[in-house]
């Protein structure tokens, strides 16, 4: 009898299938973060820095990075170069007694180019000036070349030769400036004033450097149409 009790008694409850398969599967992910949590290495200190910096009240205030970067190096030396950058870019101003010096130079050389003027005969084809930029040497148009041209006419070489003897014993910078008259071009070559004005500059050098063999180095161009003229657009001067 006591047999068949025991055997009528009924079984406890048990968990589902699917909550078994769950737990699992859960166990099994809690693993997995362990593992990768264990094989990670954690700087305690940086965590704790970066965990004091996001608890600051102000957070829209510009600081420092608590953490210091694996390139911070080199952001170190491009701000540097940076900065040595800016330094250059805003050149000390002149002192008044470098700038009275560099007037009196200018003067000097004025007065060297005129009296070079006068003793090659050039005075009637050649002006000197002087402006804030330097000495002005102003050319006729039609002594170096044709209405509407950029080719140097034969008759100007001989002129530009003692130009280029001029400029031998200067060592300054030259810039070679073209200019023409009001009167428009529009030709396959020249579609307007801008083009002409800057192929008589082009010319110009060219014969200084090729032909005279001057150091390329010192000249610049610049064409101006007829929006800069240096004298009267009246007259044949460029």
């Amino acid at each position: 009898m006591n047999l068949n009790r025991k055997r009528k008694k009924k079984q406890g409850k048990q968990a589902p299938l699917w909550m078994v398969t769950y737990s699992d599967m859960v166990t099994l992910i809690l693993v997995f973060f362990i593992l990768l949590f264990s094989m990670s290495q954690i700087d305690a200190e940086k965590l704790k820095t970066v965990t004091e910096s996001y608890q600051q009240r102000v957070i829209f205030d510009y600081y420092p990075s608590p953490v210091e970067l694996e390139r911070s190096s080199d952001v170190k030396e491009d701000e540097k170069e940076s900065e040595n950058i800016t330094e250059l870019q805003q050149p000390e101003p002149i002192a008044s007694d470098d700038f009275e010096k560099q007037i009196d130079e200018l003067e000097k050389l004025l007065q060297q180019i005129e009296e070079y003027i006068r003793n090659e005969g050039l005075s009637d084809v050649i002006s000197a000036t002087r402006t804030d930029e330097g000495v002005v040497l102003v050319l006729q148009e039609n002594v170096l070349f044709e209405s509407g041209e950029a080719q140097l006419i034969g008759d100007a070489l001989p002129l530009l030769n003692k130009v280029a003897t001029l400029l031998e014993n200067i060592p300054n910078l030259v810039k070679v400036e073209g200019h023409t008259d009001p009167r428009p071009i529009k030709t396959s070559r020249f579609p307007s004033n801008w083009e002409l004005s800057g192929a008589r500059a082009s010319s110009v050098v060219r014969y200084f450097v090729e032909e005279q063999e001057l150091g390329k180095s010192r000249f610049q161009i610049a064409g101006y149409a007829d929006t800069k003229p240096i004298v009267s657009n009246d007259s044949n001067k460029i």
